[in-house]
């Protein structure tokens, strides 16, 4: 069943869209990420064009990290003081984030910043946690405990402008938290990503933030976040083709359901390998994107007023 997706100008397969929400949808419930970074990925290799890709899977990753934030405050497993810092941080780096990608949509190189945005983030990304698992099982093989996050420290710890956060129990600077923000807020608004994957770990290991309330606090600033971001690119740069984030979010909700009863069955340096290995997988592709000749090197684009058409 084909239909027209008139943003992207493209004919799709009603069931090939669904069935790429409900597979995503499965790895996001199983590993506990939003998904963005493996739904964009998967949208630009099946022809979609890199900015509807980017600004239309915002709504998708918007629509399940709103569930899962229902499910943890409903649990009281949100630090909302933090996530209001976290919020108000993450809307600038969006605002930046959208006009970087409206300015670079313009000049006909969003294309090429989209493909090595992904290869560097995740690349770095799926490196650092492949090792971090790899690590953690090399241990528990040998028998050795983990050492507790909660008695080290860093050197963020010393920082001033220190607020207190009673749901975490953390008496932190606010600088890191403030930073963390703004950059997960100019990369999710430019690739498209909700940066669960990055905001969870530098949480966690950079500023302690406890496990029972990090994973809740971090998909409500992506709510707000991801919902900023559709907002402006729908108004700024008009990339938002709502057709497609619907069939997306619909398969995506199914496939959440799956994934998480999955998830119950392994353990947590397991998810991470195989969370690590799939980053690793899609930063390859699009390093390959980067050095392979295109199948059809030459293509016809009408420049207009505001850039290619």
């Amino acid at each position: 069943m084909q239909i027209y997706l008139p943003i992207a100008a493209l004919s799709v397969n009603l069931f090939f869209l669904v069935g790429i929400g409900a597979a995503v949808g499965f790895l996001s419930g199983l590993f506990g990420v939003g998904g963005g970074f493996l739904l964009t990925p998967l949208l630009i290799f099946s022809g979609v064009p890199p900015s509807v890709a980017v600004a239309s899977v915002t709504g998708q990753v918007a629509a399940a990290s709103t569930s899962g934030a229902l499910s943890y405050w409903r649990r009281g497993g949100i630090d909302f003081h933090l996530a209001l810092y976290l919020i108000l941080s993450s809307l600038i780096g969006v605002l930046g984030g959208v006009a970087t990608f409206s300015a670079l949509r313009a000049a006909g190189q969003l294309d090429l910043v989209i493909s090595v945005g992904y290869l560097l983030v995740l690349g770095a990304v799926g490196i650092i946690m492949m090792n971090e698992a790899v690590r953690a099982m090399l241990k528990r093989r040998a028998g050795v405990l983990p050492e507790k996050l909660a008695s080290q420290h860093n050197w963020m710890h010393g920082l001033p402008l220190r607020i207190r956060f009673k749901r975490s129990k953390l008496y932190i600077s606010v600088l890191p938290v403030l930073a963390i923000g703004v950059v997960i807020g100019f990369l999710g608004s430019l690739l498209g990503i909700g940066g669960g994957f990055i905001v969870v770990p530098a949480l966690v290991y950079l500023l302690r933030v406890p496990g029972s309330v990090v994973v809740g606090t971090t998909l409500l600033q992506m709510v707000a976040m991801m919902a900023a971001t559709i907002i402006l690119q729908s108004v700024q740069s008009q990339s938002v083709d709502i057709l497609l984030a619907f069939c997306l979010m619909v398969g995506g909700t199914i496939g959440a359901q799956f994934g998480a009863s999955a998830g119950q069955y392994l353990r947590g340096e397991q998810l991470r390998f195989l969370l690590a290995a799939l980053v690793l997988a899609v930063a390859a592709r699009f390093g390959l994107s980067l050095v392979l000749p295109p199948t059809d090197p030459f293509s016809m684009t009408v420049i207009g007023p505001g850039g290619p058409l």
